[in-house]
């Protein structure tokens, strides 16, 4: 049965051309010219991807959204926001009213296939449900040098030996994973980066991949500070995220510390995101003007999970019950320190969950990632 997408743009050259290109991509393609006219066809036709411009003279592209995500026939259909608007604040307003990506006019040919492509994928996935649902898990420090790097390349090693798992370091200019791993080619992020959003696909991603003993596919930043310098678009860092949801069933995030013009996107894109501290006080109050920004940006609490990070004596540190206090929100796991196993980890270039695999701190990563994944399929 041929993929059936459904165009609705009141401009009628508009409509011909897209309709042309998802037509040369074997889509089976019908349109509607009003907001009106897209939700009656939407209802009838049970299109499996709607795309849909914002200016419209009878209703609004935000509103025939809203309507089509709260009715139970159509709230499924996922849906690609398409207008000449390029505000950030006209983008925030298309995915609060529940689209599942947004693309600006004129677009490229390669970048509306990609994300068609990307964007199917993804309801495939969700529409499989239950344990055949993969997702999207982000890692981010209240402050550096905590070991957040750390958790996400062990917990994304526990995962890659259940389910095909890939892992990007998104710390340009500062990445340590490939290096903690053992691996020497650590520019492939920025490799892809440096292209235009329309032109990241999951081809141009797989061939930049690293492969690891541990079965984790490793999207990697190096330590050079020239990548620091790239002029990376959030539209980029999100076309990397979605075409690796299309090559591995999960993907996690080494989003480094705090929130950047990148990170403040890619949280969105999570559908779980832990936020890692040091039980002191500065990282905790840290950490929570962190949460406060997280929460502007839209991400809710149920998809935040504190995890507390041990390096020091226990009598140095604050309890599990006033960092809560602290926080005004509770704590999801307490990792204890390895500091010598991490470090012969390192040297074997291995995370510690196959290098150590009965170390107490393993045992407490496995517990956080069923936490995350019953969480994200909730």
């Amino acid at each position: 049965m041929s993929t059936k997408i459904l165009v609705v743009d009141d401009d009628v050259d508009s409509l011909k051309l897209i309709g042309l290109m998802l037509q040369r991509q074997g889509y089976e393609v019908s349109g509607a010219n009003s907001g009106t006219q897209a939700i009656e066809r939407a209802m009838a036709d049970q299109p499996n991807l709607i795309i849909l411009d914002v200016m419209m003279p009878d209703m609004d592209g935000y509103t025939v959204c809203r309507h089509l995500r709260g009715s139970d026939r159509t709230r499924g259909i996922p849906i690609i926001m398409f207008t000449a608007k390029t505000l950030i604040d006209d983008k925030v307003a298309g995915f609060e009213a529940g689209a599942d990506d947004y693309l600006t006019k004129p677009t490229h040919p390669a970048e509306l296939a990609s994300r068609v492509k990307a964007v199917l994928a993804r309801s495939a996935a969700n529409q499989r449900g239950g344990d055949d649902a993969g997702a999207v898990y982000g890692f981010i420090g209240a402050k550096g040098g905590i070991g957040t790097t750390t958790l996400a390349a062990n917990a994304g090693a526990l995962m890659a030996s259940r389910e095909s798992t890939s892992l990007v370091d998104f710390r340009l200019g500062q990445g340590t994973l490939g290096l903690s791993l053992g691996l020497a080619h650590s520019t492939g992020l920025a490799n892809v980066l440096s292209r235009p959003a329309g032109e990241i696909t999951p081809p141009t991603v797989e061939q930049e991949l690293a492969s690891h003993s541990t079965g984790l596919k490793l999207l990697l930043s190096s330590g050079r500070p020239r990548e620091n310098q790239l002029n990376v678009s959030p539209d980029g860092a999100v076309a990397v995220i979605r075409a690796l949801q299309t090559l591995t069933k999960n993907v996690m995030i080494d989003l480094g510390a705090g929130l950047n013009r990148l990170s403040a996107r890619l949280v969105r894109e999570v559908n779980q995101l832990v936020l890692t501290v040091e039980p002191n006080r500065v990282s905790l109050i840290m950490a929570r003007n962190l949460l406060q920004e997280i929460r502007q940006i839209g991400v809710a609490d149920h998809a935040v999970n504190i995890v507390i990070i041990n390096r020091t004596p226990s009598s140095l540190q604050i309890s599990w019950q006033e960092a809560e206090g602290i926080l005004s929100s509770p704590v999801s796991a307490i990792i204890s320190p390895v500091p010598e196993v991490a470090y012969q980890a390192a040297e074997a270039g291995l995370p510690i969950v196959k290098f150590q695999p009965d170390a107490i701190m393993v045992s407490q990563v496995g517990k956080l990632l069923e936490e995350l994944v019953k969480r994200s399929r909730d």
